[in-house]
Parts: C-alpha cells; structure tokens; sequence
C-alpha cells in the first residue's frame, strides 16, 4: 500500500450527478489509488415503501444518479482506465425494485408504442440480510416470499463521452453508463476507453442483486458503499467497455435492436481473443462461437446491453490483457482486507 492513496467520498446536497459529461470532477486521484465511494439508489433514495410511487415521487430526468466524477490524473485520450471493483457494501437493510408505466421489457413504450393500458405502478420492498447474505422476496398479492442471494453489483459506471457530448445516466453506450449487468461484481475488472483529459470516472445505480435482462426495468435497488482501484493503461485504447474476472473476459456491446449490442459485443470479443492469444481471426470467431456465452444486461433502457464472454482456461495460454492490470488489482484489493 505504499504510495498509494486511499480516497473516502460522500456526495453532499446537490452534488450527484445525472450525466456523463459536462459536469466538474468532485475530486482528483491517481493511477493505483483506492476510491471508497457512497453511491444512491437509482431512484435517489425517495422509494422507502409501497406509497412511494416513483411517478409521484421522483422527478425526471433526476433519476438514476452517479456519483463523481473523478479526474484520473494522467488519463487522456487513446488510454484505457481499469477501474477494478474490490467490494460493494449494501448500505441499508433494504432494497427497493419496482414496475412503472411505460418503462420494462413487457409493457408499451414510447419507442414500442401500443395502445393497451400501462402496467400497474407497484412497489417491492426488500429485506436485506448481510450475515445469511440474502435478499428476500416477498410476494405483494399473495403471501409467498423466497429468501435469494444477496449478489451486489454496479448498475452505472461510465467516463465521460468524447465530441463534448453529456450523456444521460440512464443511457449504457460506448463510454459505459447504463450497463446494468451482474457481472460487475466484487472482484471484476472493468476497462474503459478514456475519451478526454482525466477521463471523468462516475457510478451509481447500486443493486443487491438482478436477473439477466432485468426485464421489469429495475433490479433490487440499493445504495451502496463501493471500493474502487483504478490505474491508468497508457497509449492502449478500448473501442467498447470489456470486463475481466480471474475466470473469463467479456466484452460489452450496447444498442438497439437486441441484435446490434449482441453483434458489437462479439466482434468485439473475437478481436480480443484473437489479440491476446494470436489466434487467426476465424479461429478466434469459430472458437467464440463454440464456446462463449452471451449474457444480457438488460432490455429496457435507451439502448440494451449484452455481453459476449469466454473463460480464459479454453484460450491458448492468453497474454496478460491489459499489461497485467487486473491480476495487479486484484492482489492489491486482497491487501485491503
């Protein structure tokens, strides 16, 4: 832990964020610090219970808030941030998930436009236990509840796009934002390519734990503590956010229609492949498509996200992705214990 810092963040009043871009960096650190973050809930804390319908409670566009951003000294453009996620702490005893009008895989939108009703706005309040490490369930119309794991993730993590461009925080894209998968957990490395001068770190959007798709439109929201470790890659640039556990790399494709994110994330995933292991091209393909998986995000946002994924013990003795960054990581977050 020589030399590195560790930086202890509390937004105040005012100070979330509802975009990516555009908005001054709350603090500055630097490659291989830690950043201990506090994170709210996509709704911004004001959905406590049952009465507290979003639609009367919160008020858009000031949902889905970020904390941040970081300025990452000497991350500029053409680099990639790795930003390792060492633990996320729920930082209540509950959570909250939700369905809506006009918002969800299974219901009218104003892009999917029908002329039934909405679906009913409902509330879903959900106990979390940390020692039994569950979340349970508990039906609002009839009297079944189930006890599931507590499996927290990021929803939102993003930099800041590149052009001058702001982007909502609900929107997932190139930069990251909305990506809404589980698989940014405790222990998972997530590459970002930096679009401008200290690339602009932001999360939020916490959740105790998610289905693949998060097909109602949200997961069980929470806010969160979250430790952070984040180094600069110099001169390495990342086309679209990519993730590494000690088991896989995925890469992370967003777009609509489905297929287009399923597209964006393959090819990115078989260049990498092909990058890291000197596989031809259509070996890289071929072996992808034998063997990867491809989880989804979700399908409810501006733009769906999915995940194409391979676990490195099928790849040809791979090299270091990213020059070793996530092995460094994740032996400084064991540090940290």
């Amino acid at each position: 832990m020589t030399g590195v810092d560790r930086i202890v963040y509390r937004p105040g009043p005012g100070e979330l964020a509802h975009t990516f871009g555009a908005r001054l960096p709350v603090a500055h650190v630097r490659s291989g610090d830690v950043l201990e973050v506090f994170t709210q809930d996509c709704f911004g804390g004001l959905v406590r219970g049952p009465a507290d319908l979003p639609s009367e409670v919160c008020r858009m566009p000031y949902l889905n808030p970020v904390s941040g951003p970081f300025f990452v000294e000497d991350a500029e453009p053409g680099d990639t941030l790795a930003v390792h996620i060492a633990a996320i702490t729920p930082a209540r005893d509950w959570g909250v998930s939700t369905t809506f009008p006009h918002f969800g895989a299974l219901t009218s939108t104003s892009r999917t436009a029908t002329l039934q009703p909405p679906l009913e706005e409902r509330v879903w309040v959900y106990g979390i236990d940390q020692q039994t490490r569950t979340v349970r369930f508990q039906a609002t119309g009839s009297d079944h509840s189930v006890d599931l794991p507590l499996d927290p993730m990021i929803g939102t993590i993003g930099v800041a796009p590149g052009g001058f461009e702001a982007r909502s925080t609900i929107v997932p894209d190139s930069h990251g934002g909305n990506l809404d998968t589980p698989q940014l957990r405790a222990g998972a490395t997530l590459y970002l390519g930096v679009n401008v001068h200290g690339a602009m770190l932001a999360l939020g959007d916490g959740h105790a734990r998610q289905g693949e798709g998060e097909a109602c439109g949200t997961g069980v929201e929470i806010a969160t503590t979250t430790t952070l470790i984040v180094e600069v890659v110099k001169g390495v640039p990342t086309p679209w956010p990519r993730l590494e556990t000690d088991m896989s790399i995925m890469s992370v494709g967003c777009a609509r229609p489905l297929e287009d994110a399923y597209r964006v994330a393959h090819h990115d995933l078989v260049g990498w492949t092909s990058a890291l292991t000197g596989l031809h091209v259509l070996d890289a393909y071929q072996l992808v498509s034998q063997a990867g998986r491809a989880p989804i995000g979700n399908v409810c946002d501006p733009n769906y996200t999915v995940l194409a994924a391979v676990d490195k013990a099928l790849l040809p003795v791979p090299g270091a992705a990213y020059q070793g960054a996530h092995g460094r990581m994740r032996r400084l977050a064991a540090g940290l214990r």
